[in-house]
């Protein structure tokens, strides 16, 4: 793998559990780097994609990556910002 690309990984509009652990597990395969997570298909926004977005967050941070959510709606902008997970938005 070429570190000096992140490593992208995309949700599906409703990421499951499968999805999750699959994408967590890639992660956990890759070296440490920049992941850029395309988030722009998740819809609703709501506790689930939460969910989803704090494990892969997780993940991410425990093999010393950093993630960057890309794509982000305001729904889901605003949800992120509530529950204290809008560091890896960046600006909108």
């Amino acid at each position: 793998m070429d570190t000096n690309q992140p490593l992208v990984v995309t949700l599906t509009a409703r990421p499951g559990p499968d999805e999750v652990t699959r994408l967590c597990a890639e992660l956990g395969a890759a070296p440490p780097g920049d992941v850029v997570c395309e988030v722009g298909a998740v819809a609703p926004a709501d506790l689930a994609a939460v969910d989803a977005l704090a494990r892969l967050k997780l993940a991410a941070g425990r093999r010393g990556h950093r993630i960057r959510f890309h794509g982000a709606g305001p729904e889901l902008r605003a949800l992120l910002l509530l529950t204290g997970l809008d560091g890896p938005l960046g600006n909108p």
